[in-house]
């Protein structure tokens, strides 16, 4: 079993690669969860998460499912509990724990994780391009009544994200913003301002395609709100469309839920203005702000 390098230091997609694995080599030996369950005193649904990422992992369990599913293969069998004992080390991201709920940082493990970064958006510009300016407002305006370090720490925290798009081999992120979200002060006219100079000229990076939905569309496939779809060079991964709440978030993988959340994009994509014409249009609003 290969496992990306690039995974090595996020604990949630590690999770989710030796859910994804034990899944295939349980499915391959013909091995109900019950009889899973059984074999390392647990329950059906804990064998559900623990396939599907959601569960901590225990070596000692991880072995005993592989003994059952007829695993003798050292060199796999080691490669998959190297990944089982990484899981327990903590990343960067615990440094940041108090700077986000806890919904949240799932998302972030992932995010850093994928190859591709698809997100539509409706109220604000994406967080991956956000200005520290105009991240402070956002969150100022988000929180009630916060500290000056609790703003701090979420615009560090914003910023830290950001990194993954500037490093060697970067994901790809296509954004497409609704053109309310340009239109919007957040702060002020002038935070606005500057937020839309660095969205254009962040735009210039091959690894970055903004679009713009126009207001002239109207209707369109994204009016049920924001959304992102994240994809990962790991085979054993499906893709994760992600919808933020108020107050939590979830995370869909299923293909029915996936197949609606990708056409969706696709077809915002179409409708949107190509990106040359959303250059066009993000001149053009910070020209008339």
């Amino acid at each position: 079993m290969a496992v990306a390098v690039h995974s090595v230091s996020r604990p949630t997609v590690r999770r989710r690669i030796v859910g994804a694995q034990l899944r295939r080599l349980r499915e391959a030996a013909g091995v109900s969860r019950k009889d899973a369950a059984e074999t390392i005193n647990a329950t059906e649904s804990r064998i559900g998460r623990l396939e599907q990422g959601r569960a901590g992992l225990d070596e000692d369990d991880v072995v005993a499912l592989l003994k059952l599913y007829g695993i003798d293969d050292r060199g796999e069998r080691d490669a998959l509990l190297t990944v089982v004992r990484e899981a327990s080390r903590p990343g960067w991201l615990q440094a940041y724990s108090n700077a986000m709920p806890a919904w949240f940082r799932p998302y972030v493990d992932l995010e850093e994780a994928a190859q591709v970064i698809r997100t539509y958006e409706v109220q604000f510009i994406p967080g991956l391009l956000q200005t520290p300016e105009y991240t402070r407002a956002v969150v100022r305006q988000g929180m009630s009544d916060p500290s000056s370090a609790e703003i701090e720490r979420r615009v560090e925290l914003r910023m830290r994200r950001q990194r993954l798009l500037y490093q060697p081999h970067p994901p790809r992120l296509w954004a497409v913003i609704d053109e309310a979200a340009l239109w919007r002060p957040i702060g002020s006219v002038e935070v606005t301002r500057a937020q839309l100079r660095a969205l254009h000229e962040a735009a210039r990076r091959e690894n970055i395609t903004v679009q713009v939905m126009p207001f002239r569309v109207g209707g369109h496939a994204g009016e049920a709100g924001a959304f992102t779809i994240l994809r990962f060079p790991e085979p054993e991964l499906p893709d994760i469309a992600y919808i933020e709440q108020l107050t939590g978030a979830m995370y869909l993988e299923k293909d029915d839920d996936m197949d609606h959340y990708t056409a969706a994009m696709e077809r915002l994509c179409v409708q949107s203005a190509s990106p040359d014409e959303s250059m066009d249009l993000i001149s053009k609003i910070m020209r008339e702000l």
